[in-house]
């Protein structure tokens, strides 16, 4: 310290370290403890409460269809993707490996998780919606 610094009453910043709280687990993290590729594989496609949707998933595979037709490859993509976020939902593993293989091809970089285990996923995606959606 200076002498100037003395006069003035000017300190030192002090390095301050402060603790940050860790991160509670999510309810999809605890439910899927011990398996990160089901958890990778939900985290990125799954809707937590698919109430929540306005659509039905034949009404956005249609309009995903229709999407592909006009060669709009992202509005198809997504519909897809909500389609296929549904068929989770509804526990149809053949719709859900056909939605998101739709969407992989549209995309060429999206590389879907869930395409690799999707009955795992599926299963523990009906164990949470049972414990957590369907009340």
């Amino acid at each position: 310290m200076g002498l100037l610094d003395k006069i003035f009453g000017r300190k030192k910043e002090e390095n301050i370290v402060r603790e940050t709280p860790e991160h509670s687990p999510t309810e999809l993290q605890l439910l899927c403890e011990g398996d990160r590729e089901v958890y990778q594989a939900l985290s990125q496609v799954m809707f937590l409460d698919p109430t929540k949707i306005r659509m039905t998933m034949d009404e956005a595979a249609k309009k995903a269809s229709e999407f592909e037709k006009k060669g709009d490859k992202l509005k198809a993509k997504i519909h897809y993707e909500i389609a296929g976020g549904l068929a989770i939902y509804k526990g149809d593993i053949a719709k859900v490996k056909k939605y998101f293989e739709k969407a992989q091809q549209l995309s060429k970089k999206e590389e879907y998780h869930i395409l690799k285990v999707p009955e795992k996923a599926v299963a523990k995606a009906q164990e949470y919606y049972q414990q957590y959606v369907r009340k």
